[in-house]
Parts: C-alpha cells; sequence; structure tokens
C-alpha cells in the first residue's frame, strides 16, 4: 500500500481533535490502520500497533500526538498551504518523504511572514 499523505494529514487532525473532524469515509479501514501504523513508527503520534502472524497490522491505539506530530500538523494544518504544497509535489512527481514535505510547508507558511 502506497503512503497517501492526505490521509496522514487527516489522521494527525482527527487524533488531535480538530473540530469538524476530518471526512475519512473515503478511506477503508484497512488504509486507515496502516496510516496510522505509519504515524506510529513516524514517531508523529504515540500508540500500540496490533498485528497479525505475517506482522501486518490489524489495528491500532492511537493515544496522542507526540511533539514531532504536532509540529507536522503545525505546518500541515491550513488548508489553501496544504493545497499549494500537495499542487507543487504533483508538479515534480508527486512522491516524497515526510521530512520534505515538512520542509515544503514550513516554506509555504514562511513566505507571507517575510520569513523566508
Amino acid at each position: 500500500m502506497k503512503r497517501d499523505m492526505n490521509l496522514i494529514r487527516a489522521l494527525l487532525l482527527e487524533i488531535e481533535g480538530e473540530n469538524p473532524k476530518p471526512d475519512l469515509s473515503a478511506y477503508s479501514e484497512e488504509q486507515r490502520v496502516y496510516h496510522c501504523a505509519l504515524l506510529i513508527e513516524a514517531g508523529l503520534v504515540h500508540g500500540s500497533v496490533l498485528e497479525n502472524q505475517s506482522g501486518c497490522p490489524v489495528g491500532v491505539v492511537t493515544l496522542r500526538l507526540t511533539w514531532a506530530g504536532h509540529e507536522f500538523l503545525d505546518a500541515a494544518r491550513n488548508e489553501t498551504i496544504w493545497k499549494k504544497a500537495i499542487e507543487r509535489l504533483k508538479n515534480v512527481g508527486g512522491n516524497v518523504t515526510l521530512s520534505v514535505l515538512e520542509k515544503l510547508l514550513e516554506k509555504l507558511l514562511k513566505e507571507p511572514l517575510g520569513l523566508d
């Protein structure tokens, strides 16, 4: 399964307790569990992954965002900035690491503040 950065962002917003909650109905339970497991592995969320005998995630318990999770979400929270970042990524092939995405989001956030 490929990483879906839109789902990553939506899950972080949901775990943080964003109101209104993001609509996750377009994603299967398997996609949500897999991406929550990725968030835990990446250190963005404190939680536990429940795996089957093959080592595939079949359930997750998410407790809260970590400091790194809050930092990423603060960079990704603004819908306009998020859409600009995703559009730029599409123009160069679409797939990047989480750290590259976070740097792009931070750059886009700094521009209107005259910090870049």
